[in-house]
């Protein structure tokens, strides 16, 4: 009895598993077949549907795939060489580097003091020639200007006569010198030659050192002191004394004004005639200035004071958006000013292409302290897509796009935490166009 209940309840239970299954065992169906409960089983149409329709889809689906080809990876955006210079994409490595954090004051920009240099007249006399102009270049040690100067006449006179008297009491110090060790003179006479001569020694060192202190070149007073050709003896004199005939009367000499820095006219204060360098005169003719190098005066309010210090590098920009000229700081005043109440500092600029002009307003960044970091990254080269931090890395095929973690940062570039290594390049100009070259590749994908 037990055995026929077991029957339809096993029957029961190949009708659910037939229902769940698409294809049922022949044994099972034999089973059905015989309990005549087969036809509760509605099978599974072969002809479209059941695993041959779904081999059908796949090989469809496969099909698709190969008339569209191989789809790009998620994230790359591929550029020729010649597509990423006509972007003006740049590129660089992310390396170590150097965070600073800076402070923001306003500056003027003056020459350098020690870059400035005055033409001066050392003599009395006229100028007789101005060959420089405002604005033109010259070189140290380049004649500027050429004037005439009894003072300079008068002063070389006094050195060639010095010079021919030295040569006469060394001529009679030699025949006095003979004599006495010929036993010929007495001692006292020799003495006396001997100390004429070291006098006339003294007169030709004090006229050489008058004329040095006037401005005459060494190799002009070499050639004063220069002995003359051979000449034919006149009746009564020997050749001793034709030294006494080659110191010639000097009237007004030409003396010449050497530039005594190289740089640039800026200042005119004589015309051509003028009298200079005597009582109520002139007395400089040209100011000439170095702006190679400029100076930038800084006024630092008392509360920033403490974190100023010389040697601490400056950037120096004429405005938000102008492009930097690096410097540092060379002079912090320990005095304040009583009406601003702050110091005055000084920073020291490059100036090679003559952009800083004197007396213009700039934008001076003071780096205040420096933090050093394994990646540094400039900040040109983030971009956010997808509420998310991305750089893009250069690749054979163009760019892929990174996620990055970050860290500190200063106001021109950010720590790299995570997700770049050291010595990839990076996008760090114009990344732009990469991200809505990606945001385009992605919406004809979705499409």
């Amino acid at each position: 009895m037990f055995r026929y209940l077991l029957v339809p309840a096993a029957l029961a239970a190949g009708v659910a598993v037939g229902a769940l299954v698409p294809e049922v065992s022949t044994g099972a169906k034999s089973l059905l077949a015989a309990s005549g409960l087969d036809t509760l089983v509605k099978p599974k149409p072969t002809g479209g549907g059941g695993h041959a329709g779904h081999s059908h889809g796949h090989g469809g689906h496969g099909h698709g795939a190969h008339e569209h080809g191989e789809e790009k990876p998620e994230g790359v955006v591929t550029l020729t060489p010649e597509q990423i210079a006509g972007a003006k994409i740049e590129v660089a490595s992310v390396d170590k580097g150097v965070l600073r954090r800076t402070l923001t004051v306003p500056g003027t920009v003056v020459p350098d003091a020690d870059r400035i240099a005055r033409v001066a007249a050392k003599v009395v006399g006229t100028v007789a020639e101005l060959r420089k102009r405002i604005g033109d270049t010259v070189t140290k040690n380049e004649v500027v200007a050429v004037l005439d100067s009894r003072e300079v006449a008068d002063a070389k006179n006094d050195f060639i006569a010095a010079v021919v008297g030295l040569e006469l009491q060394q001529t009679l110090f030699e025949r006095d010198h003979e004599l006495w060790d010929k036993k010929v003179s007495a001692e006292q006479q020799f003495l006396r030659a001997r100390t004429a001569l070291v006098e006339a020694q003294l007169k030709v060192d004090l006229a050489r050192q008058k004329l040095s202190a006037l401005g005459v070149p060494d190799d002009e007073v070499t050639a004063l002191a220069a002995k003359p050709p051979p000449t034919k003896l006149a009746a009564g004199e020997d050749e001793h004394m034709v030294g006494l005939r080659r110191a010639p009367v000097l009237g007004l000499q030409r003396y010449s004004l050497r530039a005594p820095i190289s740089g640039r006219v800026i200042e005119r204060k004589v015309d051509v005639g003028s009298p200079v360098n005597d009582e109520g005169q002139e007395k400089e003719i040209y100011t000439i200035a170095d702006l190679s190098r400029v100076w930038v005066e800084l006024a630092v309010p008392t509360g920033d004071l403490a974190a100023i210090k010389e040697g601490q590098a400056v950037t120096l920009t004429p405005g938000p958006e102008g492009k930097g000229s690096p410097g540092k700081i060379v002079f912090v005043s320990p005095m304040l000013n009583q009406d601003t109440r702050s110091a005055k500092v000084i920073a020291a600029v490059d100036n090679p292409d003559l952009t800083w002009r004197p007396g213009s307003f700039a934008t001076v960044r003071v780096s205040v302290e420096e933090q050093p970091v394994d990646l540094r990254l400039p900040r040109a080269a983030l971009q956010t897509i997808g509420g998310e931090q991305v750089v893009f890395v250069r690749t054979k095929e163009g760019f892929e796009k990174r996620e990055v973690v970050l860290g500190k940062g200063d106001e021109e570039a950010i720590e790299v935490v995570f997700g770049l290594d050291a010595g990839e390049a990076v996008a760090t100009a114009n990344s732009f166009v990469l991200k809505a070259e990606l945001g385009k590749a992605e919406a004809e994908h979705e499409h």
